[in-house]
């Protein structure tokens, strides 16, 4: 890096980060819930970098992995953390953000080391040139960097050409059920722990108040409206800041129709082209085109997941409806018009979630009968399974037009496992063809 003689940063600038760096290094470190991400965290020679929906706790990840450091050993004074979302160091410029790293150097000069040094940053995407900060920052050796920013201005697609090659990403995801129980202080069941009756009627109430509550950390314990209320803020925030705002986007009155559309009918077949048609008659001017482009920004930001058709021809994954499911659950309830509870759609949209926190790549399966398995999940490990989730498959016609689907499909996927998610107990069908196992979501979710 440079000397510090070269970082002709106005005094306010200067001490403002100089008071950051300071309060990062001293003090406890804020609480958190655990959060599991799967996969590795770092790698050699690569900043990483967390992405995901605005308000999903990415903030709190870089503390935890702060804290996880200091529990291994690593001294406080190797850990700093530096939050660039602050009005007075609005014009500073990537070139002189080696103040920073001149001044830990002249603290850590008195100080032992172990280890490298982690540093944090956090809405880096404010200073214009970080990218180069970040990279120069790598090639010192002995220093490891982890990353976040809103959406609106770091999102995965570009970092890779940002940092050219030398990011690695993390996808960070509303709490997952593991992480909702420890979050409420409720016991976590082992893998192979027996629960008796009673318990396991709580563990259900409390993966069903999950599915409807959602797993952004600022809704958990919120009265109902203000939770809606909430949540209805992070759409509105993502829409205007994550679409509009960052894409140009003019027709605010389609995309707002759009994003109704696909939060409403979560699980549901969405098509552009019927959508447009609709518009189109009620007299709402507006290109297929642009409802693509939009369709992609809104999976950008991370509101909505879509899950095409597998097929090994990408024109038949484009011409097949996809699937549409919001970033969380607790979404459902409020874009939902037809005033059910819909633990359905709740249900696959969490299976879905829990597959993409664990690194998996997912499609939906259409048989040469036309059946349909919700999801086909290819994990890193190249293993394959053939999911079905139903909230009650104990009607043995329902249970035997589920369970067909997984055994036709198994026919194209015969690597595959074949699961039958149902959401309680008392949705388990009496029979179930060989080879197919069936589990309660909830358990399935814990890894029981």
């Amino acid at each position: 890096m440079e000397s510090n003689l070269e970082f002709d940063l106005p005094l306010p600038q200067k001490t403002v980060l100089s008071e950051k760096l300071a309060d990062s290094l001293s003090g406890d470190l804020p609480g958190l819930t655990f959060r599991n991400v799967e996969g590795t965290t770092f790698l050699p020679g690569k900043a990483t970098v967390i992405v995901g929906m605005r308000r999903v706790g990415k903030t709190t990840y870089l503390h935890q992995l702060r804290q996880n450091r200091l529990k291994a050993g690593v001294p406080r004074n190797q850990l700093p953390y530096i939050n660039f979302e602050d009005e007075r160091l609005s014009g500073l410029e990537a070139s002189k953000l080696g103040y920073l790293v001149d001044e830990l150097e002249r603290t850590l000069s008195t100080e032992p080391r172990r280890g490298k040094t982690l540093w944090c940053f956090d809405e880096i995407q404010v200073v214009p040139g970080w990218e180069r900060f970040v990279r120069r920052l790598l090639d010192q050796g002995n220093v490891e960097i982890a990353a976040t920013g809103s959406s609106a201005a770091l999102l995965s697609q570009e970092i890779a050409t940002s940092l050219r090659g030398r990011a690695w990403t993390i996808g960070l995801f509303p709490f997952s059920f593991a992480e909702y129980l420890a979050h409420h202080d409720l016991p976590i069941p082992e893998p192979n722990q027996l629960l008796p009756g009673v318990e396991l009627s709580r563990m259900e109430r409390h993966f069903t108040d999950w599915l409807a509550v959602g797993g952004f950390p600022e809704a958990q314990g919120q009265a109902l409206a203000v939770r809606n209320q909430l949540l209805l803020d992070y759409v509105d925030v993502a829409m205007l800041r994550d679409v509009v705002e960052r894409h140009s986007v003019s027709n605010v009155t389609a995309l707002r129709r759009m994003v109704r559309q696909l939060l409403g009918n979560a699980g549901s077949f969405f098509s552009v082209e019927k959508l447009h048609a609709t518009l189109k008659s009620q007299g709402l001017s507006v290109s297929k085109d642009s409802m693509h482009q939009m369709l992609g920004y809104l999976e950008d930001c991370f509101l909505v997941r879509l899950v095409a058709m597998e097929s090994s021809s990408e024109r038949q994954r484009m011409v097949n409806p996809r699937k549409a499911y919001p970033a969380d659950t607790g979404l459902i309830p409020i874009f939902d018009r037809s005033g059910k509870q819909n633990l359905g759609h709740a249900l696959e949209g969490a299976v879905l979630l829990e597959l993409e926190r664990r690194r998996s790549t997912v499609t939906y399966v259409k048989t040469k009968s036309g059946f349909e398995v919700d999801f086909l999940a290819k994990f890193p490990d190249g293993k394959m399974e053939l999911i079905q989730v139903c909230t009650d498959a104990s009607d043995p016609p329902t249970a035997e037009r589920e369970t067909r689907a997984l055994v036709e499909a198994a026919d194209l996927f015969p690597d595959a496992t074949k699961t039958l998610l149902v959401l309680t107990r008392d949705g388990i069908p009496s029979s179930v063809p060989q080879g197919i196992k069936v589990q309660c979501a909830w358990e399935w979710m814990l890894g029981r």
